[in-house]
């Protein structure tokens, strides 16, 4: 950003005579020199065209990495004949993703705010299409247990990266519908991985059964996407290789709303220990263990339509249906917490209603009923709404980067614990009905749902009691320094919204409810 960098202490030093605050370029945003200053008010229409033009650029790339595609290729190949090639257990199959996943959770989110984004997840992805392919060459539990772990491994930087670039490019509104659109592509991936599976089902060749031709097609799909994001996907807004200087400005004041920021790749550990000391991410964090231990369902799904009574054809196709039921859900959850004011604790609480019913049909049908197990089974997808509704919402409450970066890292390490666990509920014992997981399921649901109301009750208190507090001035006269290309040093006045500061630092951030 110029000489200003350059200090020889990072801290804030302030001028008593000049009355204002100078600060090292390292403790601003890293967009602040961008979105500072008088700079005339933003026209409406040049912003929507930079935001469609971002959208062009980011959401075909972030829709086309099929990350749920990768992680339920296991749960296809319990259909395709794993457990019995590679001597598996079904508690084996979903715990030793998530397990790793969580071990590395933490050091990729740092390594998400250290490095670029983009080429940071790529890398991963590029090291998930080798796990992937693999997974072909494993014979025993002890070649899928190290593949499982990479892919678990690499999965950390996936979600926690796209909610860093959401937050980069788009408003909190925008960022709701955003999240929701590249999630729902999940659902996209299960269809996709179903035809997939089906068409591998037909595959006869003496050496290589089923199973391994969709690791292997899956993979090279895989590693087609770590290309494209490591030659097209950003790092920022402020160096997107498709926007221009002027369209960057605008980029970065577009999101000055947030009062977030873009990014700042300079580790600061007082925004850690608030975000270990914020009740708010604990109750974040409480609701995606909750509502991951009936993602267990998503490795167990195709085993649990299967002992139905359907042929192993018919459950590759039914699978799909799973994928339309996600489109179609989280699409509609979104939009309506969009549009609606305030409302994205009581549309998540609706989404989990549908699912408390499947749980119910699927314990009290008769087992004959396979029509009405399959529709009570379809039933409990409908809530993967109210949980891409707390990633985005997360995200919208949270500022400062490494702060952001420490409660993503909480809330993922949360939904694998939820994750890892769950799969230890679907014993042989329990079969065929399965009583306790789905009661254990059910009951999950329900917390999930007092969870999310009560995280709307203590922002709407705070913003409360924000509105009833007198001005803050303290960061009011904020500047850095930089030198001009005839070498003069001048000061910068830095807004606000782009020094970095955390919500609870900012007094005059308000919690999206």
């Amino acid at each position: 950003m110029g000489a200003g960098s350059d200090t020889t202490d990072e801290k804030a030093e302030y001028n008593k005579n000049a009355e204002f605050v100078s600060v090292s370029t390292k403790e601003v945003d890293t967009a602040a020199e961008l979105g500072s200053g008088a700079q005339g008010p933003l026209d409406p229409n040049e912003a929507l065209r930079v935001r469609r033009k971002i959208d062009y650029h980011i959401l075909p790339l972030m829709c086309g990495e099929v990350q749920f595609m990768d992680k339920t290729t296991l749960g296809s190949s319990a259909i395709l004949g794993i457990r019995e090639s590679t001597h598996l257990t079904t508690n084996q199959l979903g715990t030793i993703f998530y397990l790793s996943y969580l071990i590395f959770e933490y050091p990729q989110n740092l390594c998400l705010q250290r490095f670029p984004v983009g080429k940071w997840m790529s890398f991963n992805i590029s090291i998930w299409a080798i796990a992937l392919c693999a997974h072909a060459a494993c014979k025993n539990f002890a070649g899928l247990f190290v593949v499982r772990l990479i892919l678990g491994m690499c999965e950390g930087s996936i979600t926690a990266g796209f909610l860093i670039v959401s937050s980069m490019f788009y408003t909190h509104k925008e960022q709701t519908l955003r999240v929701g659109y590249w999630f729902l592509m999940n659902g996209t991936a299960q269809i996709i991985s179903g035809f997939i599976s089906f068409g591998t089902l037909h595959i006869t060749t003496p050496s290589f059964e089923p199973w391994q031709w969709l690791m292997i097609i899956t993979g090279i799909i895989t590693l087609i996407v770590a290309l494209c994001f490591w030659f097209l996907f950003p790092d920022s807004p402020t160096n997107a290789w498709f926007l221009t200087p002027e369209e960057r400005v605008i980029a970065v004041r577009r999101i000055k709303e947030n009062q977030t920021g873009v990014e700042n790749k300079h580790f600061k550990k007082e925004q850690m220990f608030e975000a270990l000391m914020d009740p708010k991410t604990w109750l974040f964090a409480l609701f995606a263990a909750f509502s991951n231990v009936p993602n267990s369902l998503t490795n167990q799904r195709q085993i649990i339509v299967s002992s139905f009574g359907f042929t192993n054809l018919q459950t590759t196709l039914l699978g799909c249906v799973d994928g339309v039921i996600e489109i179609i859900t989280i699409y509609t959850g979104v939009n309506l917490a969009s549009r609606l004011p305030n409302s994205i604790a009581y549309v998540s609480v609706i989404y989990f209603i549908p699912n408390i019913l499947g749980v119910f049909l699927i314990n009290f049908l008769p087992w004959s009923n396979k029509v009405g197990l399959l529709f009570g089974q379809w039933l409990t997808g409908v809530g993967t709404t109210g949980f891409v509704l707390a990633l985005s919402w997360l995200s919208n409450v949270t500022a400062g980067h490494t702060k952001r970066v420490t409660v993503n890292a909480i809330m993922l390490s949360a939904y694998c614990i939820g994750n890892a666990a769950a799969p230890f509920m679907w014993q042989a014992k329990y079969k065929p009905r399965n009583h306790i997981p789905w009661i254990i399921i059910g009951v999950c649901y329900v917390c999930c749902m007092a969870i999310m109301l009560t995280i709307r009750y203590v922002l709407a208190a705070e913003n409360k009691r924000r509105d009833a507090e007198p001005a803050d001035n303290t960061y009011e006269d904020v500047y850095i320094e930089r030198t001009t290309k005839e070498g003069v040093v001048e000061k910068v006045k830095v807004d606000k919204e782009f020094l970095d500061l955390t919500d609870i630092q900012n007094r005059d951030f308000r919690y999206v409810l």
